[in-house]
């Protein structure tokens, strides 16, 4: 019998982790209709994912797999998310990261569409910009950036991967798209997800009420 490449008991763990945090997700409707996908860091070359296509509100242990960190699956026919690339990217530049969400919240859709055309949220002076791993003040401003959708997920990443070598990043929006959060395990990642989007509310509510 040959030996698999990976732990399967971290994989049962992060499989566990996964489908526990997703369906809370999902019950907040920030997964419509089998969108959005997550991942947890296995070891230092392979990392579990949702299998694309699959309701997230259901998950199960057989719709998480297993890719290497170029983003092809190992030990399985499943297929993973066309967006893979966007997560083992994260995984081999940073160490660090242990957990990557990507969600489609009305919220982040919205937002993503009204600041396309300037290329990022600014978020400033909010007592929640401290969830952020690393920020000690409210007295800060962060730019959450957004990026153009394309279905080129190699050009997306290299877009991703220009902005991180400019400046410090919790995540990004993609425009009519979602956001993408991350953190060094799943607590941190969910922490930064939901910062995110809570902020992007008040910021869409501040525009309603400007008007």
């Amino acid at each position: 019998m040959t030996s698999l490449p990976f732990d399967p008991q971290r994989l049962a763990h992060c499989a566990g982790e996964i489908i526990v945090s997703v369906r809370e997700l999902a019950a907040r409707g920030w997964t419509p209709a089998t969108s959005s996908n997550f991942s947890m860091r296995l070891d230092d070359a392979h990392a579990a994912i949702t299998v694309s296509g699959r309701d997230k509100g259901r998950l199960t242990e057989g719709d998480i797999m297993v890719v290497d960190l170029d983003g092809r699956p190992v030990a399985t026919e499943h297929r993973p998310s066309a967006e893979t690339l966007l997560h083992t990217q994260l995984y081999r530049r940073f160490p660090q990261i242990g957990c990557v969400l990507h969600t489609h919240s009305l919220n982040q859709t919205v937002a993503s569409r009204l600041y396309a055309g300037v290329g990022h949220v600014r978020l400033e002076g909010y007592e929640l910009l401290k969830a952020f791993a690393g920020q000690t003040t409210h007295e800060t401003a962060i730019d959450l950036p957004v990026l153009p959708n394309s279905q080129d997920m190699r050009t997306l990443a290299a877009q991703v991967d220009a902005l991180l070598d400019r400046q410090p990043m919790w995540g990004y929006l993609i425009d009519g798209h979602g956001l993408y959060a991350w953190g060094r395990d799943m607590a941190e990642a969910r922490r930064h997800l939901e910062a995110f989007d809570f902020l992007l509310a008040c910021e869409l509510e501040l525009r309603r009420l400007a008007r």
